[in-house]
């Protein structure tokens, strides 16, 4: 029995696959929730396209959202595939990451409710509060890769530090990219979620950086 045990193999510290198990299910809830913002009307006969129209704050917050998670999922997977092994540190950065983007249905949900026929404060209200949101998730993301580039222990092979640490400054740029935006909430809420729509867009076709030799995951190497 001593001898069975000896060569069961042993995994020391936590797990990755529960690392990436666990946040692929956050994103895919978060991402879901969207949905349930945009409610049926009660149309008069005759009526319905008009409501349905009028629905367009919570179709384009609902659009919004949808990406910046949907993005952030991206960009997730390509962090973990830098990621050989995990620490305590590395778990509190993702986890705060997700609790980021498990809130996002909330200020979604503002947008959508305030962004028309409310006022011009609530309406800067909800669009700020939006944008502060999306400082937060940056500042998370931006922590997530610092911790990789002060921990070259916890890489893969592979990982080319000073890819690292660009995507350290990559991820920063996004911080202040949101920061410009939600102040401009304050003085142009329309304008500042026409910034918050075409950064998600620049985020989505900007180039991941990768390692000169091909990251792996799961053994085989991504184009």
């Amino acid at each position: 029995m001593d001898s069975i045990k000896d060569s069961e193999p042993r995994t020391v510290g936590p797990s990755k696959g529960r690392v990436e198990a666990f946040s692929d299910g956050v994103f895919a809830i978060a991402i879901t929730l969207l949905i349930l913002e945009i409610r049926v009307p009660e149309a008069e006969d005759g009526a319905l396209w008009n409501d349905l129209l009028r629905l367009w704050p919570s179709y384009g917050a609902y659009a919004v959202s949808f990406l910046t998670i949907g993005v952030m999922w991206v960009n997730h997977h390509h962090l973990m595939a830098f990621v050989a092994r995990v620490d305590r540190g590395l778990l509190y950065r993702n986890l705060a990451l997700l609790g980021v983007v498990g809130f996002i249905p909330f200020p979604t949900a503002l947008l959508a409710e305030y962004i028309e026929g409310h006022g011009l404060a609530n309406q800067r209200a909800a669009v700020g509060a939006y944008g502060l949101t999306m400082i937060v998730l940056s500042i998370a993301f931006t922590l997530l890769w610092s911790h990789l580039d002060r921990h070259p222990e916890l890489t893969t092979n592979d990982g080319d530090p000073a890819v690292i640490r660009g995507s350290v400054m990559q991820a920063a740029t996004g911080i202040a990219a949101y920061v410009v935006a939600t102040v401009v909430a304050f003085v142009a809420p329309i304008v500042s979620l026409a910034i918050y729509a075409l950064l998600v867009v620049a985020f989505a076709f900007a180039r991941p950086r990768t390692s000169r030799p091909a990251a792996r995951i799961g053994g085989e190497s991504s184009p």
